[in-house]
């Protein structure tokens, strides 16, 4: 059959973005291109620039499933009335899962251009909250706790932020990528201690 100039079910912006999602998760973000998600879609190649400008367009859209897909995850981590510790510790273990699951998806995510791009309501998980915001909360709560003493607070997400994902990149296309699971793991915990250390003067 001839591909269509027009979607069956009326919604073809979302379908370029599901068949982006696939992609990225096939072959990261340089997988992502308008004329394969097209094709898999069943339209088109021209159908696609009534949604989206060109590639980046696009490649920016799946960017913003993905953080969603990571803030998903990281919530599925999360256990009602647990400490503040055992929260942030929670959001690590997310993220690194999710790396680690999904690494074509997860590579896709962070090609963006802005901070402002991984904290929209496009970006955020089930409850509403983004990757960023659920880890701002839990040093919010961490604070008011008296764990994280209050010096420590501005900015401690890029901290947590930055060693957490340099873990994740370690783990998915560096050196660690070969590290059999239970030693993946044990680097995983050594990195969340230090960062709880680096926190708060104390591991879990």
């Amino acid at each position: 059959m001839a591909p269509r100039d027009t979607y069956r079910h009326g919604d073809l912006r979302n379908a370029l973005i599901a068949a982006g999602v696939e992609l990225a998760r096939e072959g990261g973000p340089d997988a992502v291109v308008l004329r394969e998600a097209t094709r898999r879609v069943g339209v088109a190649p021209n159908a696609a620039y009534r949604h989206f400008a060109d590639r980046r367009a696009l490649l920016a859209a799946v960017s913003q499933a993905g953080l969603a897909e990571l803030a998903r995850t990281m919530e599925r981590e999360l256990v009602t009335g647990s400490p503040a510790r055992a929260r942030l510790r929670a959001l690590t273990r997310g993220y690194l899962a999710f790396a680690q699951a999904e690494t074509g998806l997860f590579r896709a995510a962070f090609a963006t251009t802005g901070m402002a791009d991984t904290d929209t309501e496009e970006a955020a998980g089930a409850e509403g909250r983004t990757a960023y915001r659920l880890l701002t909360e839990a040093l919010d709560d961490l604070a008011a706790a008296g764990a994280l003493p209050p010096e420590h607070r501005p900015d401690a997400e890029y901290f947590v932020w930055s060693t957490v994902h340099g873990m994740a990149v370690l783990l998915t296309d560096g050196p660690l990528r070969g590290l059999r699971p239970p030693q993946a793991e044990e680097a995983e915990r050594r990195v969340t201690d230090a960062v709880e250390r680096g926190l708060c003067g104390t591991s879990g």
